[in-house]
C-alpha cells in the first residue's frame, strides 16, 4: 500500500496504460539547499499533468518540458539545476540549493513489464531497489539484501562510480495506535500525512466510535490480540494511549517482543514507574524495558491533545531517522 503523497511510480504507470505517455522524474543528487531529498519523484503524463514533487514546485515547471520531449523520443536525460547563486534563482532554488534530476519515460528508457514489477512489489511490502546505470542505460530490480546498509537507513543515493543511482523502496512505514482516545483523533491524520499506515486499536465501543474517527476502521480486538494479528516489523510504531494497564500492557508485551523501531507510551514518570514494575515482576528485561519512551513525546512543553500529537510523531520521526 502506498500514500498518495509517494505514488508517483503507480501513477507513472496508470498513464502509460492509459495511452497517454508517462515520465518518471527522479532526484538522483542534491547539494546545498536542495529542498527536496535524493529518491524524491516526479510522474508526468504526455499531457503535462503532474504527480509529486522533485524540488517542491522550484524547478518542475522546467523539469515537465523537458519530459514531454523525452516522452516523444522515448530517450533518458539528465538535468542539473542550481549550478551558481544567479542560476538557482533563475529556476527557483533561492538559497543555491543544486539538484540532478533523472527523466525516464515509460515504455521506452524505462520498461513497462519492469515498473509494473517495481509496482507489484510495493503493493506487496517487499523491499526493493531500482538499480540504474545513468551511463550506460542498464537497469535492474535488486532485493534488501544487495543494499542492506541503504534499505536499514532509507537512503537511496548514487555509488562511488557516479552512474550507478540505486532507488530504495522500502515499505510503508507503518504506526499502530492503542487507544481511541483525544490524542489518537490528532496522531492519526498527523500520521497518515507523514506516510504511515496507520492502524488504530480499541476494544472499546463507546472510544471506538465513526463519528470520533470518521473513514477509520478500528480494530476491536483486545490489544494483545490485534498486535498478534498486526504483525508489527522493524517498519513500524507502537503507540499506547489508552492509559489503563488492563489495555495498554499487554500491547506492550506484544510490542517488546517484535522488532518495532519505537514504543511510546502515554503517561507521567510516576505513571511509567508503576508501569516498569509491572513488567519487571512479568519477566521483562531490563534492555527490552529501556526501549519504551515514556513519557511519550519529545518535552516541548506541548499542552493539549493535538500539541502532545506533535510532541508523538517528532520523536518518532527523530528515532527513525537519528537512530
Amino acid at each position: 500500500m502506498t500514500t498518495e503523497l509517494e505514488n508517483m511510480p503507480e501513477q507513472a504507470l496508470a498513464w502509460h496504460r492509459a495511452g497517454l505517455g508517462a515520465v518518471l522524474a527522479t532526484v538522483v543528487e542534491t547539494w546545498g539547499s536542495a529542498p527536496r531529498p535524493v529518491g524524491s519523484q516526479l510522474a508526468i503524463s504526455g499531457e503535462g499533468h503532474m504527480a509529486g514533487s522533485v524540488s517542491g514546485g522550484c524547478v518542475e515547471g522546467a523539469v515537465v518540458v523537458e519530459a514531454m520531449e523525452a516522452v516523444a523520443t522515448g530517450q533518458p536525460q539528465m538535468l542539473e539545476f542550481g549550478v551558481s547563486d544567479d542560476e538557482a534563482f533563475a529556476v527557483g532554488l533561492a538559497c543555491g540549493g543544486r539538484i540532478r534530476v533523472w527523466l525516464e519515460p515509460v515504455g521506452g528508457a524505462l520498461p513497462e513489464a519492469m515498473l509494473a514489477q517495481l509496482v507489484a512489489a510495493r503493493a506487496a511490502r517487499t523491499p526493493v531497489a531500482y538499480v540504474v546505470n545513468t551511463q550506460t542505460g542498464e537497469r535492474r530490480l535488486d532485493g534488501a539484501a544487495q543494499w542492506a546498509e541503504r534499505f536499514r537507513a532509507d537512503r537511496s543515493g548514487m555509488e562511488e562510480d557516479g552512474a550507478t543511482f540505486v532507488h530504495v523502496h522500502n515499505p510503508p512505514l507503518r504506526m499502530i495506535v492503542v487507544g481511541a482516545v483525544h490524542i489518537a483523533q490528532a496522531l492519526v491524520p498527523m500520521a497518515r500525512m507523514a506516510g504511515y499506515d496507520v492502524s488504530l486499536v480499541d476494544p472499546r465501543p463507546a472510544f471506538a466510535q465513526e463519528t470520533r474517527f470518521p473513514d477509520e476502521t478500528v480494530v476491536e480486538d483486545w490489544p494483545d490480540e490485534a498486535l498478534d494479528g498486526l504483525a508489527p516489523d522493524a517498519r513500524t510504531a507502537v503507540v499506547t494511549l489508552t492509559h489503563d494497564p488492563k489495555l495498554d500492557d499487554p500491547a506492550i508485551l506484544r510490542a517488546l517482543g517484535s522488532d518495532i523501531f519505537y514504543l511510546g507510551c502515554l503517561g507521567s514518570n510516576r505513571t511509567h514507574a508503576k508501569r516498569v514494575a509491572r513488567l519487571r515482576e512479568a519477566g521483562v528485561s531490563e534492555d527490552a524495558i529501556a526501549r519504551i519512551h515514556a513519557p511519550v513525546g519529545l518535552d516541548i512543553g506541548a499542552r493539549g491533545p493535538a500539541e502532545i500529537a506533535v510532541s508523538i510523531l517528532a520523536e518518532v520521526t527523530a528515532r527513525l531517522r537519528k537512530g
